[in-house]
C-alpha cells in the first residue's frame, strides 16, 4: 500500500499526492388540528415573536408545577416540532444545526428546556452538543468509567445524566441531536496521569503540545498510541450509550502552532517522536536498508552521502533502502554514487516522514468512528479547509489530511473566514466541494450572530445567502455558537446567575 507517493521526486509534490495510495491501516478495530405551518413560522423557519412568548410563558407556568400549563407547554412543543419538519424539508437549507456547550449550572429545572426552546425558535432542527473538550467528558460523575473527569462534579449531583437529558428534550422538539467530540486533543487533566507519558505526541525538540498552544490546555496525543486508542474508543462507547443521533470528530490532526512554527519543514517539527509512532514508523521499512536510513534520518533530520555509503557496505546483499512507497524493481542496485543518491534518498524520507504522520491521523479517525458504525449512527469529521495546504517547502503545521476522510463520513468544514465580506468565507467552501468525492455530505460551519456582523464576519443570513449557490450539493450548514447567539444567557449559565 501506500505505493505511488514518491514517484515524483524530481518535481514539487502537491500535498495531495502525498495520499494517492493510502498506508495500511494499523487500527485496533478487530480488538475492540392547527394552523398551517406556513401561518407559524418566518423565513429560515424561525418562529415569530408571539409565539415565542407564549411557548416561554407556558414553560415558566409549567416550572411552577401548573398541570394544566404543562399539558399546554407539551402540545405546543410537538405542534412546533411538525411545523419544524415541515418548513425544513421546503427551505433551504434543509439541515439547520447550532453548536452548543452545557455547564454544570444547567442541571437547574427548567434550563435544557429554555435552551432547546431557544434553538427551535431560530429554526434550527440539529443540536451539536459538546460531549468532550478541555479534557472532560459530559457524563454522570458516579457512573464515569473513563479516564477523565465529569464536567459536572457538583456535590449532589453525581448522578445526573445531563447529556440523556439534552438528547430526550431535543427529540421532543424535533430537534436531532449530535455528540461533539474533541478527538484528539486529549486535554491538559490527560497529562495528569502518569501511566499515560507514553501517550502523548512530542516533537523532535521534546516539546508535547502543552507547551506549543498559547492556552497552555490543549494536550494532543499520539496516533499511534494502543494506549490512548483504547481510552478514546470506550469513551466513544460510553456516549454512544445515550443514543445521539450522530458524533462529530473535532480536533481531528495535530497542534496548530503559531508564527514561524505554523509550517512544519523539517523532521523536528513533526510529532513522531513518542514510541509507538516510532515503532510504527520503522516497520514500514521494507528492507535493512531502509531502516537503517529511516533512523538516521529521525535522529538527525537528515542523511549524508556519508550514511548512504556506510549503510551500503553494512547491507552488501541488499538492492536499494526499501519502504512503504519506495518501489524500484527487485534487487536492483543503482549505478549513482551515493553523494548523487542521497538528495533524492533526503527528500524522500521526508515525504515518508509526513505522510506517516498524516496516516496516524486518519487511522484513529477509522477507530473512533467505528462504533458508531457499527451502530448506525452517521459521523462526521471536523476540519480547517485550509488544514492540508503545502506552504513553500512545508506543510501546515496541522497536518489535516481531511481530503482523505472517507466520503461514507459527513464532512463538517470550518467556513471561518474573516475578511469583511463572503468572499473568503465562499472560497474556503468551495475548494472543500472541488475535493470532495461525489455523494459526500458536506455541511459547512459558520461562525457569526443573526442579524448582524460580528468579528469582521458579515451576519449568518448573508454567508448563508452567499453559499445558497451551491445547493444541492449543500443540503446543510451549522452556526457556531449557541453561546455567540445569547451571550448574556450563556455567561448566566457560566456562573448559576438566574435572571
Amino acid at each position: 500500500m501506500f505505493n505511488r507517493y514518491l514517484n515524483v521526486a524530481k518535481s514539487k509534490l502537491f500535498w495531495r499526492r502525498l495520499f494517492t495510495v493510502v498506508f495500511t491501516s494499523s487500527s485496533l478495530l478487530p480488538n475492540f388540528g392547527s394552523q398551517p405551518a406556513m401561518a407559524q413560522v418566518t423565513e429560515y423557519c424561525q418562529l415569530p415573536s408571539a409565539a415565542v412568548q407564549e411557548k416561554e410563558n407556558l414553560r415558566l407556568s409549567a416550572l411552577k408545577g401548573k398541570q394544566d400549563a404543562q399539558t399546554r407547554y407539551q402540545n405546543l412543543l410537538q405542534k412546533q416540532a411538525q411545523e419544524l419538519r415541515e418548513c425544513r424539508t421546503r427551505t433551504w437549507p434543509k439541515i439547520q444545526a447550532i453548536w452548543l456547550r452545557l455547564y454544570p449550572c444547567d442541571v437547574q429545572p427548567g434550563t435544557i428546556d429554555q435552551i432547546m426552546d431557544r434553538i427551535v425558535n431560530r429554526g434550527y432542527n440539529q443540536v451539536y452538543l459538546e460531549v468532550f473538550s478541555d479534557g472532560q467528558v459530559l457524563l454522570p460523575a458516579r457512573t464515569n468509567p473513563t479516564v477523565w473527569p465529569a464536567v459536572i462534579r457538583t456535590p449532589g449531583a453525581e448522578n445526573i445524566d445531563i447529556l440523556a437529558t439534552a438528547i430526550k428534550k431535543g427529540r421532543q422538539r424535533g430537534l436531532k441531536v449530535y455528540a461533539w467530540m474533541f478527538t484528539t486533543n486529549f486535554g491538559y487533566t490527560y497529562a495528569q496521569r502518569r501511566d499515560r507519558e507514553d501517550a502523548i505526541a512530542r516533537n523532535g525538540k521534546g516539546q508535547t503540545s502543552l507547551y506549543v498552544v498559547d492556552n497552555g490546555s490543549q494536550l494532543f496525543i499520539d496516533p499511534y498510541n494502543t494506549q490512548a486508542k483504547r481510552d478514546y474508543y470506550r469513551l466513544v462507547q460510553e456516549i454512544l450509550r445515550r443514543r445521539p443521533d450522530g458524533l462529530l470528530l473535532d480536533y481531528v490532526r495535530y497542534p496548530r502552532q503559531a508564527g514561524s512554527d505554523s509550517i512544519a519543514t523539517k523532521v523536528s517539527d513533526l510529532w513522531l517522536f513518542s514510541p509507538a509512532t516510532q515503532e510504527a514508523l520503522f516497520k514500514r521499512a521494507q528492507n535493512y536498508k531502509g531502516l537503517d536510513l529511516i533512523r538516521r534520518f529521525l535522529s538527525k533530520g537528515f542523511v549524508t552521502g556519508t550514511d548512504v555509503t556506510q549503510v551500503d557496505k553494512l547491507y552488501p546483499q541488499e538492492g536499494e533502502p526499501l519502504w512503504q512507497g519506495r518501489i524500484l524493481p527487485p534487487g536492483q542496485k543503482s549505478i549513482l554514487s551515493a553523494t548523487d543518491r542521497q538528495p533524492l534518498l533526503q527528500w524522500e524520507l521526508w515525504q515518508l516522514a509526513v505522510a506517516h504522520a498524516m496516516q496516524g491521523i486518519l487511522d484513529f479517525v477509522n477507530i473512533a468512528s467505528y462504533p458508531a458504525k457499527q451502530q448506525g449512527i452517521p459521523t462526521g469529521v471536523v476540519f480547517f479547509s485550509d488544514g492540508n495546504q503545502t506552504v513553500g517547502q512545508g506543510y501546515d503545521s496541522r497536518l489535516q489530511p481531511w481530503d482523505r476522510f472517507p466520503a461514507t463520513l459527513e464532512w463538517h468544514p470550518m467556513a471561518y473566514g474573516t475578511c469583511g465580506n463572503v468572499s473568503c468565507i465562499v472560497a474556503q467552501v468551495q475548494r472543500v466541494l472541488s475535493m470532495a468525492k461525489p455523494g459526500t455530505q458536506i455541511i459547512p460551519a459558520l461562525a457569526g450572530k443573526w442579524g448582524e456582523s460580528v468579528s469582521n464576519r458579515p451576519s449568518l443570513e448573508a454567508q448563508m445567502q452567499a453559499l445558497r449557490k451551491f445547493a444541492p450539493q449543500l443540503k446543510g450548514v451549522s452556526h457556531f455558537a449557541y453561546s455567540w447567539q445569547y451571550p448574556q444567557s450563556d455567561n448566566d449559565r457560566k456562573f448559576c446567575r438566574t435572571r
